[in-house]
């Protein structure tokens, strides 16, 4: 871009990356001058009257702060975190002020701002920390974190929200003893230090609830023999509600975090049972515009101080934070697919060290991610006794090739029949549980003739089939009518796997009289919350299982191998939470089989109990390769002589470096001239790592150079 060099219309030429030579402006040559020096800049009647305004821009090389006069008429309104309008170049353009000062770098004669949008701070000092510290550590930009942290203005309920009277919280007393938490080594001490008002932090593998159990004590325990009977294990949502109990009587808030805005829903109306009077808002970016900044300004006015939402609630501005949770770390869900592609554990945790909050990672089984920060030492292991564990958790089992091998011919079908025998005995007592990892009828098909998967001729996505015999394409919906094999030119078509559907179908010809139902979001009636205490069949999908009244008498995990050995990072972690959430739905005496040839290891992970050994030996293993969380990576994606060139810069700071290759194909197609690398760097180097490519973009960006995307310890590495 080439203009006239104007201070008028240009506030920094600096920051835009402009230099005035003869009348004429060249880019990208200031990276090489001297920063000039500061000066002290008066306005009559007006303290600190310099803006340094953060641009909504996500261009990299705007990622800075740039100063604005402040009018004297602007003054008691343009306060650090409101939205601005400023001109900037030819056009003006909206901003946050990140901070107001007395003196700048500037040369020229600084340009005022146009308009304050509203005087309320809706970025307090807190958020800007933590917005800054998520960029760093992602190689992004602040505009992009704002963008997740902040909801859009909704000018007519934030009118009505600053017209209400505030009311005072109800006041909590210290809780008397550690409620739930006492079945969980450490958990009581995490309870009391969070009513101390201190900043523990724990990654929690929580138990599904019971009533009084028995707690079988042995000599391998250091018990002294025979079976006791032990307290009840309560719900994990009230433990959550103790913790956040014990935070309130130090005059402190919360967060916690889910996957769905469901989940964070029916938390919330758990949460507002436990806690009565203590209002709970639910901040959801899936709510529409007014409900949303609504939730949001009832925090920042300090009108409530417990908040449940999900992955955007991570940056919720509640005042004198105490405790930050997240639930089920290891869906994918939490993972912000969008720049600057962050994880809302990380944020949290950013949070908790900014803030001198306490962090709370829970969740049915362990994230490689979270055993990361217990093995480093900066969270604690809240896990329970084995002895408590084997008392409420069902006993799973893994059939292996002797065992089926009794079961004759049986023995190698998809459901054998020691799974019929264990339904139809538990069928009599209750509902049973089948979870399938594929939704819809047939999910994949093949050529019958030379089995052959058959893709769509559109785009190249592969083909499903429907209970009709209807084909159509899993990319881009397209109905396939006629289908020939390109390899033998056959014409007729076989299933290659089998859905939640088809599942469902054949289960209701094999026990006639019980009604089989099938839960996903596919279906026609989608995802079932709860069913009751009748027998009958329930196939669901991983995430879709609806709560049994009493629990599941019976658990059958299908498919073991489809899930556990797919070759993906992660995926016989992804697996075993899976398998473990299903399994927490079980009554404490059912029986759950894991069938389908799973990864051994997750498997027997599975059969243990043991997600905290499981994720160390993965750990473990992660290290050795070089992975993450064990070391930080960073994925390029972009022009091959993009890449390339970030690469050689990569490798000469002392970098590791893998590629470049070409990216796997999206819609069937490979982009012409893309290409796709790793860089990976050692814990100790994390933030030179960040910071290196931060500095990379915003180079090329200045020069005007093809980007490149950089995502910082990606979930998925090819």
């Amino acid at each position: 871009m080439a203009t006239e060099y104007d201070d008028d219309a240009l506030t920094l030429g600096e920051s835009a990356g402009l230099v005035r030579r003869s009348g004429v402006s060249r880019q990208g040559e200031l990276l090489d001058l001297p920063e000039p020096g500061e000066r002290t800049v008066t306005v009559a009647g007006v303290a600190d009257p310099v803006a340094r305004v953060v641009l909504d821009s996500p261009v990299p090389h705007l990622d800075r702060t740039f100063d604005y006069a402040v009018p004297a008429a602007m003054a008691q309104h343009a306060l650090p975190g409101t939205r601005v309008v400023v001109r900037f170049g030819e056009q003006e353009m909206r901003g946050w002020i990140w901070q107001r000062g007395a003196t700048t770098t500037h040369i020229g004669r600084l340009s005022p701002l146009r308009r304050v949008v509203s005087d309320l701070q809706v970025l307090p000092e807190a958020s800007r920390r933590l917005i800054e510290a998520v960029a760093t550590r992602s190689a992004g930009t602040r505009s992009d974190v704002v963008r997740l942290a902040l909801p859009a203005r909704h000018a007519s309920t934030e009118v009505d929200e600053r017209d209400k009277v505030t009311r005072d919280f109800p006041s909590w007393e210290r809780p008397k003893d550690a409620c739930g938490w006492r079945h969980y080594d450490g958990g009581a001490d995490f309870l009391e230090q969070l009513a101390d008002g201190a900043a523990p932090r724990a990654a929690w593998c929580a138990l599904p609830a019971s009533d009084e159990h028995q707690g079988a004590s042995s000599s391998a325990d250091g018990g002294g023999g025979g079976d006791q009977l032990e307290p009840a294990i309560e719900p994990w949502q009230v433990c959550l509600a103790h913790a956040v109990r014990a935070c309130l009587a130090g005059s402190r808030g919360a967060i916690i975090v889910m996957a769905t805005t469901e989940q964070a829903e029916a938390l919330a109306a758990r949460l507002r049972q436990e806690l009565g009077e203590e209002p709970v808002v639910v901040l959801s970016s899936e709510h529409g515009p007014a409900r949303r900044y609504r939730a949001f300004l009832s925090l920042l006015l300090g009108r409530a101080r417990v908040v449940v939402g999900t992955r955007s609630a991570a940056f919720a501005p509640v005042c004198r934070l105490g405790l930050a949770v997240i639930w089920d770390d290891g869906d994918n869900r939490l993972s912000e697919p969008r720049a600057p592609y962050t994880h809302a554990r990380t944020v949290l945790a950013l949070r908790s060290s900014l803030e001198g909050a306490g962090l709370l990672i829970g969740g049915f089984s362990r994230s490689v991610e979270a055993q990361s920060l217990v093995n480093q030492g900066w969270c604690r292991d809240l896990i329970a006794p084995r002895r408590v564990v084997r008392g409420v958790v069902p006993r799973a089992e893994v059939p292996g090739p002797a065992e089926l091998d009794r079961e004759g011919a049986s023995g190698a079908a998809r459901i054998p029949s020691l799974a019929h025998r264990a339904l139809r005995r538990a069928l009599q007592n209750g509902p049973v549980l089948i979870q399938v990892p594929r939704s819809g009828y047939a999910p994949l098909v093949a050529c019958a003739r030379c089995r052959t998967a058959a893709h769509c001729p559109s785009c190249g996505g592969p083909m499903a089939m429907d209970h009709q015999g209807h084909t159509t394409c899993r990319w881009c919906a397209r109905t396939v009518g006629r289908w020939t094999c390109p390899e033998c030119d056959g014409q007729a078509l076989r299933m290659v796997t089998v859905g939640s559907a088809r599942t469902g179908e054949e289960l209701g010809r094999a026990f006639p009289g019980f009604p089989v139902v099938v839960s996903g979001a596919r279906e026609t009636h989608g995802v079932m919350d709860e069913v009751d205490d009748s027998p009958r069949l329930v196939v669901a999908t991983p995430g879709a299982e609806p709560v049994a009244e009493g629990g599941y008498r019976a658990v059958l995990l299908l498919d073991g191998g489809a899930l556990s050995s797919r070759p993906e990072l992660g995926a016989a972690g992804e697996a075993l939470r899976q398998w473990t959430n299903a399994t927490v739905l079980a009554a404490p005496s059912a029986r759950v089989i894991l069938l389908g040839r799973p990864d051994p290891v997750a498997a027997q992970a599975l059969v243990r109990w043991d997600h905290a050994g499981f994720a160390s030996r993965d750990l473990m293993e992660r290290a050795e390769l070089h992975l993450p969380p064990a070391w930080r990576v960073a994925r390029l994606d972009g022009p091959q002589r993009g890449v390339e060139t970030l690469l050689a810069q990569a490798e000469a700071d002392g970098f590791e470096t893998l590629g470049p290759v070409a990216p796997p194909p999206v819609n069937g197609q490979v982009a012409a001239g893309a290409a796709r690398a790793l860089v990976r760097a050692p814990l100790a180097r994390g933030k030179a790592l960040a910071r290196t490519f931060a500095l990379r973009l915003r180079d090329r960006s200045a020069r005007r150079e093809e980007q490149v995307r950089v995502e910082m310890d990606p979930t998925r590495l090819w």
